[in-house]
């Protein structure tokens, strides 16, 4: 049978190099070897290899210049640089420009055959070529809760009453609040965004409403407020829920007529701002954590608009995913096991969670395909049930592994809509180990 992949070994020691030929081989690769940089590009030259083992010192040159202009001409090739000296300096520069992995000599064989098997698995880009990229700050999503959020928005924007967009931390409130604006009559109008959770508390009112030159210690001059900033287009009051009820009385008769007064001055000045306010925090009159007072609930909430979380809206992840790498790394894409994964995460940091854990995986995965293992996600979060409220010492390990294993094949299955064979690709297992597995699981065939 043919060797599956072709490794071209680059090191000046022969002994190295021999002992990896065979180490190699028995590991089902096709093996070239060679004992310089002048010998490297020859078989470079010559045909097409899967991964590249290079060593940085050679006899007559730095590997680095080979790695610099593979990653010019075969910017798709994966280069595993190797050296027997512990340089932070090369591994550093080494990674830099772009080598998929840093191994020191002696070799650890499994670590390597570990390495090799990442760098020369068969990937498939998700990704055809299709649309420009969605403008930064687009809302995205498709999933029929996201439709309610979108025919929201429609129904709001158009009128001039407030609106209140309640949702868990990093669900995208602010943007829907930009859609509101980005939809109304006020378009044209500045949108003015405050983050009540982000003031000190001593300068709210004054970033509100402005103060007059020496209402307190350090007012030198005469300031506008962000009500005066957002006359005649939006302002969005982020976590409306820490507003101190002292400032909810003033915002209070904002909404009601919009009058207010800069502090250290009774000179009422009116604006015309519609306001749009969201909050992470409890609402509702009488509801448990509530920090609203009750009039201004019914006032700011006019319509109000819930943003689900990410955990509810799974169908949305690969949209906002394929939205974002277009954005910010086009040439990058997640393989289907990359976005199952994702897909078997409930992400509590919502969308921004999602996009930290993609950033980090385009950052540090030196290929362009990202697959599930390059995904800095907890292996528990697959799969994961909430805990067990049994006393700590009741515990027994296999079967909370047993229901661990029989949720991570249920998921496979529904994936793959019933499809045995997809689900065991899936899972990473040969289909007759998934048919003992759904038996020994007590996962029923039909």
């Amino acid at each position: 049978m043919a060797p599956v992949n072709r490794i071209l070994v680059v090191d000046d020691d022969a002994s190295i190099r021999e002992g990896l030929s065979r180490a190699l081989a028995r590991q089902g690769h096709g093996v070239e070897l060679a004992g310089s940089l002048a010998e490297a590009r020859a078989a470079l030259a010559r045909g097409a290899f899967d991964a590249v083992l290079l060593d940085i010192r050679l006899g007559d040159g730095d590997g680095l210049d080979l790695l610099a202009e593979l990653r010019a001409s075969r910017p798709e090739l994966p280069v595993i640089m190797a050296t027997a000296y512990g340089d932070s300096a090369r591994a550093i520069t080494a990674m830099k420009h772009g080598a998929f992995e840093y191994l020191t000599k002696p070799f650890d064989l499994p670590l390597l055959a570990e390495t090799l098997a990442r760098a020369v698995r068969p990937v498939s880009k998700n990704r055809e070529p299709g649309p420009e990229a969605p403008p930064e700050g687009a809302l995205i999503g498709s999933s029929a809760k996201m439709l309610e959020v979108w025919k929201a928005i429609g129904r709001a924007a158009p009128s001039e009453v407030p609106v209140l967009i309640t949702g868990e931390s990093g669900t995208g409130k602010e943007l829907v609040a930009r859609a509101v604006h980005e939809h109304s009559a006020r378009k044209g109008g500045p949108f003015v965004a405050v983050n009540i959770a982000a003031l000190p508390a001593s300068l709210v009112e004054s970033e509100l409403f402005g103060h007059e030159k020496g209402a307190f210690t350090g007012a030198a001059a005469r300031r506008e407020g962000r009500f005066e900033a957002a006359n005649r287009g939006t302002i969005f009051l982020d976590e409306i829920g820490d507003l101190e009820l002292g400032l909810q009385t003033k915002l209070l008769r904002v909404l009601q007529d919009g009058t207010f007064e800069r502090v250290g001055s009774q000179s009422p000045l009116r604006t015309d701002a519609r306001v749009v306010a969201a909050t992470s925090k409890p609402v509702e009159p009488g509801a448990e954590g509530t920090t609203l007072r009750e009039d201004l609930f019914y006032r700011l909430g006019v319509v109000r608009i819930d943003v689900p979380p990410l955990r509810e809206r799974k169908a949305d992840i690969a949209p906002i995913v394929e939205a974002h790498l277009r954005r910010k790394s086009p040439r990058r894409s997640f393989t289907d096991e990359a976005l199952a994964r994702l897909l078997g995460h409930d992400f509590p940091g919502n969308v921004r969670e999602l996009l930290h854990v993609v950033d980090r995986a385009c950052v540090m995965t030196p290929r362009e395909v990202v697959d599930a293992a390059d995904l800095d996600l907890p292996r528990t979060a697959v799969g994961a049930r909430p805990r067990d409220d049994r006393a700590d010492g009741d515990l027994d390990l296999k079967s909370a592994v047993a229901a661990l294993e029989r949720d991570y094949v249920l998921r496979a299955l529904e994936r793959a809509n019933g499809n045995r064979a997809e689900a065991a690709r899936l899972l990473g297992i040969a289909r007759p180990q998934l048919y003992v597995k759904m038996k020994d699981l007590g996962i029923d065939p039909k």
